[in-house]
């Protein structure tokens, strides 16, 4: 008999964690972290305590009540013996999105991740460049061990421990060598990376046929699943309908027709109603912005929505300026070409922050290139002639803006809308830092709604990386699947409006 749990996901966008069972063994599709759970917590300055491993999240039932995680995060009092322990034999990540990954790193380590090894060396990328945390801990990790109180754990400050990985494709030696590299150490350091294991499907890794298909989303290297055994699931992941490569998503629903379960997302289904939408309406009005420019033009959008990128890489050759982009974003452009072999970096400017304290990530792997050093530019290059050129900066990132001092500019916010009260009061912020500078801003206003400054957002901006209700429709006529469980939706009710759904809850199952 096979079943499926919902563990998370069942009725919030994102935290993903959905586990097929069959003759005692399974796989977890996706085990992301779930950002409205965290929320009720969590916030900037409130966080878990990393020293006291998973303890906390067990406690805030923010991860399952599973025996299934690593040992070593485990403090003195938190006994996980009375919950079921899995006999997990991989986790099949859709995509390298903190909703979908950020709880892997917590996973028993020999526990394999499946997944495109464009998502890998972004898991890679994103841990090289960020601030370590048992949130991004998936490339590798550094095992804790008990401090003074052994309440409390701490790094041992030895190597790093790679996890496995599987690839749904072929690689090459090139992306194989960078994911077990430790570009993150200081030279007088001696840490490596003990890697793992690095195989592809084709080694039948589970007892299940699992076949990956590419999928279009905002994030490269996203993947649909088919997985087969007593019965055939298929599992989207986060997709659409609407972007560049629509296509391959299309594709893999083609290819899932007749599957039993589909296990479907359904993020868009809360919206009143459809809008038309695609990348290049998003083009198209965030050009005519560019072009109307006096000054400095400043783009918001996710820096790991590559696919926006190039549309504001299209938009400076338009408009003869030149694009900057931060040290993070080019760290990830660089990963990505791990695994194709594109120099995306070429013609692009990257900002030079101005920072006291090395960071060895950039310095081994973006500046130790003499190609990519020699783009580096100043913020008193840019103050110079700033309307020749187009920023890619982020809300954090206009700190910057003190030491370039435009006296106006332009401001294209590209993004996601605000989701709740608190990011709704981050575009406050936001925008006084940009009315500040004399900005003219496209893609939101603030407005006064019963006292409260909060933002609105204008449309034909930001193209949603989501599935449309039409286009989830599509999806299930063309399957037409036998069962239909909606996941990463805060909405599963409109599911209704389909033969065969369940509902599930978190921690529900479905026999088949």
């Amino acid at each position: 008999m096979t079943s499926i749990t919902v563990y998370d996901g069942a009725n919030t966008i994102g935290g993903n964690k959905i586990y097929i069972e069959d003759k005692g063994k399974g796989i977890f599709l996706d085990f992301g972290m779930n950002f409205k759970k965290y929320g009720k917590y969590f916030q900037d300055f409130l966080k878990e305590r990393s020293v006291r491993g998973i303890h906390d999240l067990i406690h805030l039932n923010l991860i399952p009540k599973l025996n299934i995680y690593r040992s070593d995060l485990n403090p003195s009092d938190l006994d996980l013996s009375p919950f079921p322990s899995l006999n997990i034999e991989a986790v099949l990540l859709s995509h390298a999105h903190m909703d979908h990954f950020g709880n892997i790193g917590l996973l028993d380590q020999n526990i394999p991740v499946i997944a495109s090894p464009t998502s890998i060396a972004l898991l890679k990328g994103i841990l090289d460049s960020t601030k370590q945390s048992l949130n991004t801990e998936v490339a590798y990790f550094s095992k804790k061990i008990s401090a003074d109180d052994n309440r409390t754990l701490k790094s041992d400050r030895k190597d790093y421990i790679g996890r496995d990985f599987i690839c749904t494709e072929d690689y090459s030696n090139t992306f194989k060598d960078f994911l077990f590299s430790n570009i993150k150490a200081s030279p007088r350091t001696k840490t490596e990376i003990k890697h793992g294991n690095l195989r592809d499907l084709g080694s039948q890794p589970t007892q299940f046929d699992i076949k990956a298909f590419d999928v279009d989303h905002s994030f490269y290297g996203s993947t649909g699943y088919i997985i087969s055994g007593e019965t055939t699931i298929a599992y989207t992941g986060d997709f659409r309908l609407h972007g560049k490569r629509a296509n391959d998503s299309k594709k893999f629903v083609n290819a899932a027709k007749g599957a039993s379960i589909l296990i479907i997302e359904g993020t868009r289904a809360k919206r009143e109603k459809d809008i038309s939408e695609s990348e290049d309406i998003v083009l198209n009005n965030c050009l005519k912005a560019a072009e109307e420019a006096k000054g400095i033009v400043i783009a918001n959008f996710s820096g790991r929505n590559i696919e926006r990128l190039e549309i504001f890489q299209n938009i400076a050759n338009q408009t003869k300026r030149e694009i900057v982009i931060t040290a993070k974003i080019a760290y990830l452009l660089k990963s990505l070409e791990q695994v194709d072999g594109i120099n995306r970096l070429k013609n692009l400017l990257i900002f030079d922050e101005l920072k006291t304290q090395k960071r060895y990530w950039e310095e081994n792997f973006l500046k130790g290139d003499e190609t990519i050093a020699a783009n580096y530019i100043d913020s008193i290059d840019i103050a110079k002639e700033p309307k020749n050129y187009l920023l890619c900066l982020g809300f954090y990132d206009m700190k910057h803006l003190l030491d370039i001092k435009p006296e106006k500019g332009t401001y294209i916010y590209s993004s996601s809308e605000a989701f709740d009260e608190e990011s709704e009061l981050d575009f406050v912020r936001f925008n006084n830092w940009l009315k500040h500078f004399s900005f003219i801003i496209y893609g939101f206003e603030i407005i006064k709604d019963k006292g409260r400054l909060k933002p609105t957002f204008q449309k034909g901006f930001h193209a949603s990386g989501h599935v449309s209700k039409k286009d989830i429709q599509w999806t299930i006529e063309t399957i037409d699947p036998d069962v239909i469980i909606p996941v990463h939706t805060d909405d599963p009710i409109w599911f209704n409006n389909f033969d065969k759904v369940v509902l599930l809850k978190n921690g529900q199952t479905h026999r088949i």
